[in-house]
């Protein structure tokens, strides 16, 4: 694999021609050099960005949403911000599912603004969807208490106003992750629901909220007939840590639905117990793909450490200094 340094050594210019070139394949060494693009580089990436094809552009961003998301060496921020400028509602989309993997608060802003100017609602909900990480880290006081207000004041906005129920049920997604007393008594009403997909969300959320509270719900939800409904049960389980859903979670690892056995999988790694190490690595051993090898060795992997944390010893230190004879005792 080619270093950084040796990355950045190809010129921009060679870049822009690959990317001109659409008869030719763009080299893996050309989309790492995509990497940490400096303001002028940018400047003369956005001048040719509308030359590009469709399809070359949507290729471009498929590809580093795929590399950013892997490679936490990588850098695309930059271009996910100027892909944003794009004309066609996909390109952008993607460009947003680029930028959900950075912490940079100047996302802040560029979500807000999505979500109220952009035209299309799968860019609104995608952006509405990337505000949770800023949700999550204003609970732990990563951000001021007055930013956090402001997002989820916007988000509490859209779950009534929006007309796309996508960007709605992606703002109630977003606001698991708060405290506010307004969110409880949402989530309540989306569960009400009899469509599936605002149930879901409404799963998702209750997952995201650390309230054991929940548990009625979720455990409710892990024998669905619905498969969506199982899944996002199956994560709210291991995100809520209920160790009484573990004999469901192991029995869902044989779920015809893909998406609620990967569900089952991680959530097991999250909850721990009886049976489920020798559950997991059975699944390992009989795995026949590289895929599926590689998430159940994670899986495996977050087993360890949520065991490792359960069984950590405290101790009891007593209340007066001990004596020599004791100490050697």
């Amino acid at each position: 694999m080619s270093s950084l340094n040796e990355m950045n050594e190809i010129p921009l210019e060679n870049v822009i021609q690959s990317l001109l070139d659409v008869d030719t394949p763009v080299n893996p060494r050309v989309l790492n050099r995509l990497s940490d693009l400096e303001p002028n580089e940018l400047e003369q990436l956005r001048f040719i960005w509308e030359q590009l094809p469709l399809w070359r552009r949507k290729a471009l961003m498929e590809d580093i949403e795929e590399l950013g998301a892997h490679d936490f060496l990588l850098d695309f921020m930059a271009l996910g911000q100027l892909a944003l400028e794009d004309r066609d509602p996909g390109v952008r989309l993607l460009a947003v599912h680029t930028l959900w993997e950075y912490e940079q608060t100047e996302l802040i802003h560029t979500f807000l603004n999505l979500i109220q100017q952009d035209q299309d609602c799968d860019v609104r909900a995608a952006a509405a969807t990337g505000l949770s990480r800023f949700i999550y880290a204003g609970e732990i006081e990563e951000i001021p208490a007055a930013r956090l207000a402001a997002i989820e004041d916007t988000l509490l906005k859209l779950t009534e106003e929006a007309e796309a129920d996508q960007v709605r049920r992606a703002a109630l997604e977003s606001l698991g992750f708060s405290s506010r007393e307004e969110v409880t008594p949402l989530i309540e009403k989306a569960f009400a629901s009899k469509d599936k997909n605002w149930k879901a969300s409404a799963l998702l959320a209750m997952g995201r909220s650390a309230n054991p509270d929940w548990k009625t719900h979720v455990m409710a939800m892990l024998e669905s007939p619905i498969p969506i409904l199982r899944a996002e049960a199956a994560r709210a389980a291991g995100e809520l840590e209920l160790e009484e859903a573990v004999s469901f979670l192991l029995e869902l690892l044989d779920d015809p639905d893909e998406y609620a056995r990967s569900a089952s999988i991680w959530s097991l790694s999250q909850i721990g117990g009886e049976d489920v190490r020798e559950a997991l690595e059975g699944l390992y051993e009989e795995a026949d793909n590289d895929d599926d090898l590689e998430f159940i060795e994670s899986a495996l992997e977050n087993l360890t450490f949520t065991e490792g944390v359960k069984f950590i010893p405290f101790f009891d230190f007593p209340d007066e200094p001990r004596s020599e004879a004791d100490e050697d005792q």
